[in-house]
Formats: C-alpha cells, sequence, structure tokens
C-alpha cells in the first residue's frame, strides 16, 4: 500500500480524523461529520481495501492501517490531528497513538479494544472464512444484531438500512483480511505510549467489544476517561447522535489549553 487512503472532507477548524470499524467505511460518519463540521475539518478515511481506498490483495496488519493513516496524514500535510475510532478504526487509533504519540492531539476510542483474548487467532480465523464463503445479505442479520438495540432497529429503521449497505458494498476479501489482522492485534504494549487526552466511549451492552475491553483501555493510558453508555450497543456514536455533543466536549477541551 503505497497510495493514501480515500478520503472525505468536511468543515474547517482544527483537524479530526475519524476511522471507521472493520467492513464498512468512511461514509459511515456522514450524520458525525455534519454535527462537528462547524468547528472541526473532519476527515473521514476509507481504511485500506474499504471503501475507495485500494488494497493489492496482499495480507495486512493493524500495524499496517495506522502506517496508512501516517501516509494519509503526510499527503494532507498534517502533523498532527484529533483522532477518533470506533471499532477496528479505534484499533487502528491506539496503534497509530501508541507509535506516534507527537501526531495525535486528543483521542475518542469508541467500542474497541486493543487485543481480543487468547482465542482470537481462531475466533477471527473463522470469522473472515465466513465472510468469504457466506453471501454478503446472509451475513446482515448477524452484523445488525451486534450493531444495534432492537429498539433502534425498530425507531429507525433507515438509519439501519444505510449502515446495511455500506456493509454490503464491501469487499468480502478485504473484510476477511481485516478480520485476520484484528485476530493477530495485541496493542496492548503500546497503551503506556499514547500521551493524547483520551476519552474511551463504549456500548453497555456491547458485546463485540464488551464494557471489560473498554475498561483494559482507560487503565493503560494515562488520565484515559471511561463513560460507559446505557442501552447501546456496537455502534454507539451512529444509535446515539447526541454523543457527538461529548466527543464536541472532549475535543475543544484539548483545543482550548493549546
Amino acid at each position: 500500500m503505497s497510495k493514501p487512503l480515500a478520503v472525505r472532507r468536511r468543515g474547517a477548524g482544527e483537524p479530526l480524523v475519524l476511522l471507521h470499524p472493520l467492513a464498512l467505511s468512511g461514509e459511515l460518519w456522514t450524520p458525525l461529520a455534519e454535527a462537528l463540521s462547524d468547528e472541526f475539518q473532519v476527515f473521514a478515511l476509507d481504511l485500506r481495501g474499504h471503501g475507495d481506498s485500494a488494497w493489492d490483495g496482499t495480507p495486512f496488519s493493524i500495524e499496517d492501517l495506522a502506517d496508512d493513516v501516517a501516509r494519509t496524514l503526510d499527503a494532507l500535510d498534517l502533523r498532527s490531528a484529533s483522532l477518533l475510532g470506533l471499532s477496528m478504526g479505534g484499533s487502528v487509533a491506539v496503534n497509530f497513538a501508541g507509535r506516534h504519540p507527537e501526531r495525535v492531539r486528543s483521542l475518542v476510542l469508541a467500542d474497541t479494544t486493543a487485543w481480543y483474548g487468547e482465542d482470537a487467532v481462531t475466533t477471527w480465523a473463522e470469522r473472515a472464512q465466513k465472510a468469504v464463503a457466506v453471501p454478503r445479505a446472509k451475513q446482515v442479520a448477524f452484523q445488525l444484531d451486534r450493531w444495534f438495540s432492537p429498539e433502534f432497529r425498530e425507531r429507525h429503521p433507515e438509519e439501519a438500512d444505510r449502515v446495511v449497505k455500506i456493509f454490503l458494498r464491501t469487499n468480502s476479501e478485504a473484510h476477511a483480511a481485516a478480520s485476520i489482522a484484528m485476530g493477530a492485534m495485541d496493542s496492548r504494549p503500546l497503551l503506556p505510549s499514547v500521551t493524547a487526552p483520551t476519552l474511551v466511549l463504549v456500548g453497555r451492552h456491547d458485546y463485540a467489544t464488551p464494557p471489560s475491553m473498554a475498561r483494559t483501555l482507560a487503565d493503560g493510558i494515562a488520565n484515559a476517561e471511561l463513560e460507559v453508555l446505557s442501552d447501546l450497543r456496537h455502534l454507539s456514536l451512529i444509535e446515539r447522535p447526541l454523543l457527538a455533543g461529548r466527543v464536541r466536549q472532549h475535543l475543544r477541551r484539548v483545543t482550548e489549553t493549546r
């Protein structure tokens, strides 16, 4: 991967980079980007093989994805920026912030982890196999149950459908390769190197990256704040748009002290 990632840019002000979950794209962030673009210049990246970003078909790691982010920031002439990552995007943000602490002004980590546990390699290999063996439309029910509460899916079917359409457009081989990368990831040794003011968010009912994983992040990063969000599952920032206000509060506190 030598080219910068595809980027959706919106707004003006302090730079904020958004990193999306597995098998989705920067398009996921449209509502949050709109909400924050009055105060921040928002860059929603498509990670390798997702959305409009290229991929040559070779295996890659979470470190590789973080290197893609660094290359893209260089192309955007951004020496540093605030980062917000959700799920896989959060794992990439942790890796980037741990290896390039001087480039991260502030950090928001939502429904994510630095490590998936002892069985991660096997579990994620199984998910990778299903990503290519099962037709994408038949994977939707599994994904929806992880992403959103039943109440949200009933009240806001149009938003759930918007996310599903992004998932259906994702390349299944890239989905599988990213799953293997997630299984191999262990960024726990990097947590003490993260120096950016950090807000960790997690849905109380997120069983993909449960609150225990969020607590590990918050305990490992100096002065990190942890908030467990009631009634939410894995895509907390999408299910509860008002969380944009909490994100804004965190980012504003950092920019006001610069």
